[in-house]
């Protein structure tokens, strides 16, 4: 039966994509997972893999078009009844790389007697397509209950513990930790109450990078080595292009190369046909320079280094700095992109403002002792801050947009980020629909997704679909902070420190004195292609009377 082939959803907010590339034409055999064709949207070029085995029988849009997602973009047959396109195309001779594919590897029975539970790569947000083992919580022979944290993840929006979804004896780990693989691949297996599996060993596939397995195409199979993939070094060392030989690599892999000045004929390519992943330009980027050096031995000179190098001494290297060079953990490599990223796509702007707080820091010590005696929470000064930017947010919905394309989003609903600093990175849980919750309800919010954020408690769909976000700095004792937006919103708000100063005040009849007030910095770090400094500047006055003049009760 002919299976579909549809533009893919690469995120909440895309609504089409620019088919660039077919990477098979019509008559050829396909296998399922294997890279179709390559697409990109405003957001990142991907390689979009194939939905089922078959032969493409037809190709419905061309290259350079742009579609709606879920537009069927190709036809995929079981081969029986090729549609017309495909007898105007020559005849295609299977690789041998692809006949190899169709036959995967057995894995070991389950043990217990009856059929074992697979346990698959979730997905952790629309966007998400990969994600890497940290750390296996349960080892092969181990009883697991039903709902037991099993293992723990790392994706590009959280780190998150993942729990068994049965219980059972862990048979099976296919995966070892530090393993990249796509969602739904499956990374162990729970048998029944029988002995475990003889083989403890993690299962990785002969010849390929745990990285590599699954960069994004769905579901990874451990499959034999065909002679063509072999041949491309896939069996000893991963593949590198020789001099004059094509580089095949996906647009976002080039994309990387180019914001990194990266060549790629340096990269060693480790998927099929010495293919280019993510995972092989990810882990070039970082090596040290001097690893990157030795991980090409007897590659040729270019003509022109070889003239270089006789016409002047080379130059003694300069020795390293002493210290410890420690690898970034995938969060923090993935943060530090994320805000490259960020400032490369909005024109940051900010503002600061000089907040009286005197008023709130009374109400606060009054009230904080009967407050949670009352709701069984603390009385902190983050509700306070967060209702007041609420409040401004209905008054400028411009603050609460983002950019699509040429056009806004005005976000119906305020979805506030809280930014949570943990010790092994940050991470911005979302408070939804925000503008509903009464002052106690934004308090007891706050203290949930934080906790549940330092614990990886925190589910899927509450570390997306912000559309503004908190970010407290001043808690370490900065007056004030100029953070980065939190894409693809338009504006993030920084708390500075509260500290006490002199201030010239006036009286109700204009008599101006100098008095002692608690004061408090906030800067608006906002996009200045959808947000003017005048929005910004009356977004901030109002936010600024709303804590001054505080008359809200807190329940």
């Amino acid at each position: 039966m002919p299976t579909d082939v549809v533009m893919p959803q690469m995120g909440e907010s895309i609504t089409e994509g620019t088919l660039t590339k077919w990477l098979k034409k019509v008559g050829d055999t396909v296998q399922r997972d294997e890279p179709l064709f390559e697409i990109s949207t405003d957001k990142v070029d991907a390689e979009i893999p194939s939905p089922a085995a078959g032969t493409l029988e037809e190709i419905k849009i061309a290259e350079g078009a742009t579609v709606q997602i879920n537009t069927v973009v190709a036809v995929i047959g079981d081969g029986a009844g090729a549609s017309v396109l495909a007898a105007a195309a020559a005849p295609v001779a299977v690789p041998a790389t692809i006949e190899a594919r169709a036959a995967p590897a057995a894995s070991a029975p389950a043990a217990g007697g009856g059929a074992g539970t697979d346990v698959p790569m979730p997905q952790m947000g629309e966007s998400i397509t990969e994600g890497t083992i940290t750390k296996w919580l349960k080892q092969v022979g181990e009883r697991v209950e039903r709902d037991e944290p099993l293992f723990e993840i790392s994706t590009d929006k959280v780190d998150a513990e993942i729990p068994s979804p049965a219980a059972g004896v862990l048979t099976e780990i296919k995966f070892p930790e530090g393993a990249t693989v796509g969602v739904n691949t499956v990374v162990a297996v729970i048998g029944g109450a029988g002995k475990a599996a003889a083989s403890a060993a993690a299962t990785v596939p002969q010849g390929l990078k745990p990285e590599s397995q699954a960069a994004g195409y769905g579901t990874a199979e451990a499959v034999p080595l065909s002679k063509t993939t072999a041949t491309a070094g896939a069996a000893g060392a991963p593949a590198v292009a020789s001099a004059g030989e094509r580089v095949r690599s996906s647009p976002l892999v080039r994309k990387i190369a180019k914001d990194n000045n990266v060549d790629l004929s340096q990269v060693a390519g480790t998927g099929s046909a010495g293919r280019i992943t993510k995972g092989d330009i990810e882990s070039y980027l970082e090596k040290p320079k001097s690893q990157v050096s030795e991980s090409r031995p007897g590659a040729p000179a270019s003509v022109a280094t070889r003239v270089d190098a006789a016409k002047a001494p080379a130059a003694a290297a300069p020795a390293p700095l002493p210290g410890e060079l420690v690898p970034m953990t995938k969060m923090r490599s993935i943060i530090a992109r994320r805000m490259v990223e960020s400032k490369q796509t909005s024109p940051h702007v900010h503002t600061v403002f000089k907040v009286d707080m005197t008023r709130i820091v009374r109400l606060r010590e009054k009230e904080k002792a009967k407050y949670e005696q009352r709701n069984g929470v603390k009385l902190t000064y983050m509700p306070f801050i967060t209702r007041a930017a609420i409040v401004a947010l209905r008054k400028h919905p411009i603050v609460n947009g983002s950019v699509e394309g040429d056009a806004i989003r005005y976000n119906k609903n305020i979805n506030i980020g809280i930014a949570v600093a943990l010790e092994w990175g940050l991470i911005v849980p979302v408070i939804k629909q925000a503008e509903e919750k009464n002052f106690l309800g934004i308090a007891r919010a706050i203290v949930d997704v934080a906790g549940r954020a330092r614990g990886k408690k925190l589910a899927t769909d509450e570390i997306s679909g912000g559309t503004f976000t908190l970010t407290n700095s001043g808690i370490f004792g900065e007056q004030f902070g100029l953070p980065i937006i939190n894409q693809p919103q338009a504006a993030i708000l920084g708390i500075g420190g509260m500290s006490k100063e002199a201030v010239v005040v006036t009286d109700k009849d204009g008599t101006d004195s100098i008095a002692v007030r608690t004061i408090q910095y906030f800067s608006l770090g906002f996009d200045h292609r959808i947000v003017d400094g005048a929005d910004a500047g009356k977004f901030m006055s109002d936010f600024k009377a709303y804590l001054e003049e505080w008359s809200e009760e807190i329940g």
